[in-house]
């Protein structure tokens, strides 16, 4: 874990990638709230790329919470077989339509603790929802945005809670809203786990990663 970064050089850091993709957008296709909700809840353990392949039929014809119940758990687990654990997040995904028709007149609710109530929706499925669909600056903290917060000390911690409150904390305001997207997105095509392109990475200069490859 890298010492926190300075202020000006978050600052930089930051101002980089909004000057490489001003308007940075997460990789799961979706039509509305709702299908966003569900493609984030399947795509825990699973890629996008993945997850894209599986729903792409099934959004262009069940789109709300009640064409869901309509489809029933076996009708969207043959949608849904090639992705991990399916048969749980079918599961997750009825019984969540369910709450969304009997509670919420069917629709995706805009607080952290209402969609967290959900079945199958953790804090980090919640984030992505309010900042992508609310455009709330909620800070989802996966694998990438751990691994980078962590190896550039842009938001170090020991675990994706203590992450998220750092980014929240030390990220300058303006860039907040896309912060983690910035931060996946480096972290899935350039601060890759194994072997980190540094020589093409544009924020390497500033990257205090001891483990360089250069």
């Amino acid at each position: 874990m890298a010492r926190q970064l300075a202020y000006r050089q978050i600052h930089e850091i930051f101002a980089r990638f909004e000057a490489a993709e001003p308007e940075p957008r997460g990789e799961l296709e979706h039509v509305n709230a709702f299908t966003l909700l569900v493609a984030v809840t399947l795509s825990a353990q699973a890629t996008d790329a993945g997850v894209n392949r599986a729903t792409r039929a099934l959004f262009a014809s069940v789109d709300t919470p009640r064409k869901m119940l309509a489809l029933g758990e076996e009708g969207l687990s043959g949608h849904i077989r090639t992705i991990g654990l399916y048969r749980q997040k079918a599961r997750n995904v009825i019984g969540l339509s369910r709450i969304l028709v009997d509670s919420y007149d069917g629709e995706v609710p805009s607080s952290r603790g209402a969609l967290q109530s959900l079945p199958g929706v953790g804090r980090k499925t919640a984030n992505v929802v309010l900042n992508t669909w609310f455009h709330h600056p909620a800070q989802a903290v996966d694998t990438h945005v751990f691994r980078v917060a962590n190896r550039t000390g842009i938001a170090p911690g020991r675990d994706v809670d203590r992450v998220e409150r750092a980014i929240e904390d030390q990220v300058p305001a303006p860039f907040q809203r896309h912060a983690h997207h910035w931060l996946i997105l480096h972290g899935r095509y350039i601060c890759v786990a194994r072997k980190p392109k540094c020589p093409i990475c544009p924020i390497n200069d500033l990257c205090p990663y001891e483990e360089k490859t250069l």
